[in-house]
């Protein structure tokens, strides 16, 4: 019985590593996080196999790695707004965002941010700001959204390209602001 749940973690070890520290890569600041985020799912999934089996690991692996970097993100100390800055890095909206740091900094910086972005949304077509809304904020799969609308995927994609592009350039100048 050993020997197959070791099987069982190695091919799933195989099949889903290189994604899922993509997956994950994407999503934190380094590779350092991002190991150490794969590392403790490999460690979760051996200790759920061990009490019973995953019947759609994939699913459950991407959740998995989902939960474990907001649990990153949350876990991050309090800092004051000049550790928010560094000259290599660019600033981590996400760790101002979704920390639960309420310094007068931090929460400057979000209420900042949030206004800015839904600024930023105001000026965008109606079509490309819903999809973005949807899909980033609300967290509606597109393929959801496609039903839901009777709009082709691929046009969602590009709506939400051209709104993640817009949104980045005006981001871009609220980040310049707080740097200069």
């Amino acid at each position: 019985m050993r020997e197959e749940k070791n099987s069982y973690l190695l091919k799933t070890i195989q099949e889903y590593g290189k994604g899922l520290l993509s997956f994950i890569r994407g999503r934190v600041k380094n590779d350092a996080d991002a190991q150490d985020i794969l590392q403790d799912i490999w460690y979760s999934l051996s200790l759920v196999v061990n009490t019973s089996p995953v019947e759609q690991t994939s699913a459950w692996l991407y959740k998995v790695a989902r939960n474990k970097i907001t649990d990153r993100y949350r876990k991050r100390s309090e800092s004051l707004l000049d550790d928010l800055f560094d000259d290599e890095e660019e600033l981590d909206f996400r760790s101002i965002l979704f920390s639960d740091s309420r310094t007068p900094e931090t929460e400057y910086l979000r209420n900042l941010f949030w206004k800015q972005l839904f600024i930023a949304l105001d000026e965008l077509p109606e079509e490309q700001k819903q999809v973005f809304v949807w899909h980033e904020l609300e967290d509606i799969p597109f393929q959801k959204i496609a039903e839901q609308t009777g709009v082709n995927v691929q046009t969602l994609v590009s709506r939400k390209r051209y709104a993640v592009l817009h949104l980045r350039e005006r981001l871009k100048k609220l980040y310049d602001e707080l740097t200069d």
